[in-house]
């Protein structure tokens, strides 16, 4: 029997079991972390607070993602605790995780959602993120009781696409920034505190993402029948003034071929009516002039100008009946 031949295929099954049981334990950090981030980053072995979720992505910080932090003071008070909120927005993805560290100089309070981070030998090095992938995350951060100079925090946000493991549709990024030490600068009130953020990030990338088909269409149909209902307005209200003119200018042909004329207006009815008539047509004239001027809506200015040839009809007749001869009637 060939004893070596069997053990040799026994090593060698042995030695592949190993490599795939090490294979294992080397991969399992650097797939998704949905519990949180750890706080060595176990491709690089740099904090993952400062080098980023390298595993996500392409291994790059990304523009796409806002990384945002709202409720943090421009100087620290002296054991005053704060209200942080933190936001991700990306054009199309809505939840994600962070990790957010002050090293140690203050005090971290997990809110919901949140929870204090460890380092592998159990100590906490004033860390703290996401339980689960959510957004809006609120953390309680109490400064330090003594003056330390100022603090310095670092923040990672990553944005991810849902798939259950990362890859490269997730994006993340990074956002450092400080607080000053007591009494180095001047705080806002409690109502700008809250509204005071800082982010990292193009904000125009939030609006670059691809519309829906259907939005678009109906976009378009709303366009098609805002144009429709302006044009039909446009060419009803039109035809319906020259249908008007046309009616007034058939009266005063019939009345003069048929009917003798206008009939007599006495002066000292006419001269009065006349003037009030001019004025007003003045007036309206004026405005007639105004709206097309300034560019006011069609409809004001084709009521306008309508109301102007109104008052000029109005003149026009006043003067009529006043030139026509009067007619004497037998009243016996």
């Amino acid at each position: 029997m060939n004893w070596s031949g069997q053990n040799g295929e026994g090593i060698m099954r042995s030695r592949t079991l190993l490599i795939l049981l090490l294979s294992i334990c080397l991969l399992a950090p650097v797939v998704a972390n949905p519990n949180g981030p750890p706080w060595i980053n176990p491709i690089n072995g740099g904090l993952t607070v400062e080098t980023g979720c390298t595993c996500h992505g392409d291994g790059v910080p990304s523009n796409d993602v806002v990384v945002s932090i709202s409720g943090v003071p421009r100087a620290y008070a002296l054991g005053e605790s704060y209200e942080f909120t933190i936001n991700l927005q990306h054009a199309s993805y809505d939840n994600g995780g962070f990790l957010l560290s002050d090293y140690g100089s203050g005090t971290f309070t997990a809110g919901e959602g949140t929870q204090i981070v460890t380092d592998t030998d159990g100590s906490e090095p004033g860390a703290v993120s996401q339980t689960a992938p959510s957004n809006d995350w609120v953390v309680i951060w109490t400064a330090p009781s003594t003056d330390v100079g100022d603090v310095s925090f670092s923040l990672a946000g990553n944005a991810v696409d849902g798939m259950n493991g990362a890859n490269e549709g997730d994006n993340w990024n990074l956002l450092s920034f400080f607080i000053s030490s007591p009494d180095t600068m001047t705080n806002d009130d409690e109502e700008n505190l809250a509204l005071r953020t800082i982010s990292v990030g193009d904000f125009e990338s939030l609006f670059v993402a691809e519309e829906d088909p259907e939005a678009l269409e109906a976009k378009r149909q709303a366009e098609i029948a805002d144009d429709f209902f302006t044009n039909g307005n446009l060419f009803y209200w039109t035809t319906l003034s020259i249908i008007l003119v046309g009616a007034i200018v058939q009266g005063e042909f019939y009345e003069r071929r048929f009917g003798g004329g206008p009939k007599h207006l006495d002066m000292r009815l006419a001269v009065p009516q006349g003037i009030r008539r001019g004025l007003l047509t003045l007036a309206v004239l004026l405005a007639f002039g105004w709206a097309v001027d300034d560019g006011q809506p069609w409809g004001y200015a084709l009521v306008l100008g309508m109301l102007t040839l109104w008052g000029m009809f109005g003149v026009y007749r006043t003067i009529v009946q006043a030139r026509a001869d009067p007619e004497h009637q037998d009243l016996v």
